[in-house]
C-alpha cells in the first residue's frame, strides 16, 4: 500500500527568510506562526511530511552542505520536541547560474525521487510552497494539488484544506 505525503517547501514556508536572501545558521532560523500546529494536523491525518528546499546558495559558495545539514538537524530536534515527525527532507545543493541539474525546483527530481524512496502516492499527495517554482515542480510530479502561499505566513489555512 502506498503513502500519501505533503510536500513542503523550507525557507519562507516552514521558516522565515524575512530580511535574508539565504538562511544557513541556526540563530536565522526561526519557524513561522502555525507550523508545528499545521505539521502535527497533517501528521495525525496520517500524511507521511517531506520537506523540499532549493539550497542553492551551496553552489554559489554563500555556504557548505554542513551548514545545511546543522540546520535540517535543528529543524528536525524542533519537531521532534513537538512529537512531529519528519519522513525525509531533500535539498538541491545546485544553481541554475553554476551548474544543470535535475532536483532544483521548478525541476520534479526531489519529488519525484521522495515518491519512489518513499512509496508515496503522487495522486493522494499535495506541495505547500510559496513560488511559483515549487507549484511547478508538484505539479511536474503529478501531485493531487499544490498549495501557494503568501511568504512567511501560517499554513493552517491550506492544512484545513488539505484535511478536509
Amino acid at each position: 500500500m502506498s503513502n500519501k505525503a505533503v510536500f513542503i517547501d523550507r525557507d519562507g514556508v516552514i521558516n522565515n527568510d524575512e530580511g535574508h536572501y539565504y538562511i544557513y545558521r541556526t540563530k536565522d532560523f526561526k519557524l513561522n506562526t502555525g507550523i508545528i500546529e499545521g505539521l502535527k494536523q497533517l501528521h495525525n491525518a496520517g500524511y507521511k511530511l517531506i520537506v523540499i528546499t532549493n539550497q542553492g546558495g551551496v553552489a554559489k559558495g554563500e555556504y557548505t552542505e554542513d551548514d545545511v545539514e546543522k540546520i535540517h538537524g535543528h529543524f528536525l530536534q524542533l519537531m521532534f520536541d513537538n512529537d512531529i515527525r519528519i519522513a525525509d527532507i531533500y535539498y538541491c545543493p545546485h544553481h541554475s547560474d553554476v551548474e544543470e541539474c535535475d532536483c532544483r525546483k521548478p525541476k520534479p527530481g526531489m519529488i519525484l525521487q521522495a515518491i519512489d524512496e518513499h512509496d508515496i502516492s503522487a495522486k493522494e499527495s499535495y506541495l505547500i510552497g510559496d513560488s511559483d517554482r515549487d507549484i511547478e515542480a508538484g505539479n511536474a510530479a503529478g501531485l493531487k494539488q499544490c498549495f501557494k502561499i503568501e511568504k512567511n505566513t501560517s499554513i493552517l489555512p491550506v492544512c484545513d484544506k488539505i484535511i478536509g
